[in-house]
């Protein structure tokens, strides 16, 4: 697990994950967990309270996908479907990923968000479509 850790944090996040201060604090192609600061934060309208859960579910179902997917396969299709329970307005969101299905060309990935006191504040599904490997 610290092995994959060591390759996110060396490949780096996206913008997007940097703007918002999303850290991983855990990574391996099974299971994913990240937290992202809720205060002080200066998304664009949305973001914050509802879409912030979103991002950080949708950020560490990409992270474990290219994991899974490895440097000779692409990602070419994402579909996230999510249900915001609370907003978060305070403190960090916490997310956990867990990988329901890790096949050749598709991952699915279920993920909890939840804020500082351990309300969930968001549940999603993110499935991934990946092409074959590359010659």
């Amino acid at each position: 697990m610290d092995d994959f850790l060591n390759i996110v944090k060396e490949r780096g996040s996206g913008a997007l994950d940097k703007k918002m201060g999303i850290e991983i604090l855990e990574a391996s192609p099974s299971r994913m967990v990240g937290r992202m600061p809720v205060e002080g934060n200066t998304q664009p309208v949305g973001l914050l309270h509802g879409g912030a859960n979103v991002v950080l579910a949708e950020s560490l179902g990409s992270i474990g996908t290219q994991l899974h997917a490895g440097p000779n396969r692409r990602i070419v299709g994402v579909d996230i479907n999510a249900t915001h329970h609370k907003s978060a307005t305070s403190g960090f969101v916490t997310g956990v990923a867990t990988a329901v299905t890790l096949g050749k060309t598709l991952c699915c990935y279920e993920i909890e968000i939840t804020n500082d006191k351990g309300e969930r504040t968001c549940s999603a599904r993110i499935t991934c479509m990946i092409l074959a490997e590359r010659n």
